[in-house]
């Protein structure tokens, strides 16, 4: 989904973005933007309160583990565009995003300070977690960004570690955890870990129709290849035109029928308008069962009824 009007998405800007000018800048990856990150973004947006200032993230596309790893690897939690419209929800003013490349990768600590951070992005101040590293071969530090950032007229707050929230603890909160989850299917502990459910977006594509003609007609997404959600059936929420609607999902490889490329298709309940084309939010809210093959098309349009049975009484519907 859009980012809210109000908030500025800006990438590789030569000079500071119109509307970002001296703002308080919170630097990371924020893949998921889950609960230990927001403790980061609370601490910038309260200094930007205090300093009149703007608020943004500087974050950096493609992520630095895929630029190092020579190619798309990292199962991402969020793409550029869902992450801007968490922080946007969140009450930023803006995302700044740069390329990650052989350019960004080699300046010193001290380069990036001065030609990133000052003359590009006109930064008034710098907040980032405990352990932040930056510049080649991460070698700049929290310390030395205490002690650098204000001979260059930036304020620095460092994030110290934060062990709970309103929502308990954060000890086991990380993008890493909330992956290893949904690789294995918990999307309800993947919840836990962001904050809220794990969604993807994407428009509504063509299939091969295989779902109208067995009475339960679905939406489908193409995704990324590098995600690496547990092939089996959801119990969904999804966003369309405004409104949250519940469903039920098949994401996986469809071994009754062809055994394709991994596709996420979406049976929503009570529902029947022409979305094709149309951009759509999809909510994982609960683990159903795993994919299966089964033996006949019967089979398989019988277990899909009693995944919407069960669905529906997950969600309330």
């Amino acid at each position: 989904m859009a980012p809210q009007s109000r908030f500025i998405l800006s990438v590789d800007p030569a000079r500071p973005p119109q509307g970002l000018e001296g703002a308080v800048v919170a630097i990371g990856n924020f893949d998921g933007v889950h609960r230990g990150h927001r403790a980061v973004i609370a601490r910038a947006k309260a200094l930007a309160q205090r300093l009149g200032r703007p608020c943004a993230v500087l974050t950096f596309e493609p992520h630095p583990a895929d630029y190092f790893g020579g190619g798309a690897h990292i199962f991402r939690l969020t793409t550029r565009d869902a992450k801007a419209h968490r922080l946007a929800e969140l009450g930023l003013d803006g995302m700044i995003v740069l390329g990650f490349d052989s350019g960004l990768a080699t300046l010193s600590a001290d380069e990036f300070l001065n030609e990133i951070l000052v003359r590009r992005l006109g930064a008034g101040a710098v907040v980032v977690g405990y352990d932040f590293h930056f510049g080649a071969k991460r070698s700049g530090t929290p310390a030395y960004l205490l002690e650098a950032g204000p001979k260059l007229g930036l304020t620095v707050e460092i994030v110290e570690k934060v062990v709970a929230d309103e929502e308990g603890s954060l000890t086991a909160v990380s993008s890493t955890a909330t992956r290893e989850a949904l690789m294995l299917g918990d999307v309800r502990g993947a919840a836990a870990l962001l904050g809220h459910p794990w969604s993807l977006t994407g428009p509504v594509i063509h299939g091969a129709k295989l779902g109208r003609q067995l009475g339960f007609p679905t939406a489908n997404l193409a995704v990324d290849p590098a995600c690496r959600l547990r092939h089996a059936i959801y119990a969904v929420e999804v966003a369309v035109d405004g409104r949250r609607l519940k469903g039920v999902a098949s994401f996986g490889r469809r071994p009754t029928v062809d055994d394709g490329p991994p596709l996420l298709e979406v049976y929503i309940f009570d529902f029947d308008a022409d979305i094709y084309g149309k951009e759509i939010e999809v909510f994982f809210i609960d683990f159903l069962r795993p994919e299966l093959k089964f033996d006949s098309l019967e089979e398989l349009v019988a277990q899909i009824g009693r995944d919407e049975i069960l669905a529906r009484e997950k969600l309330g519907a």
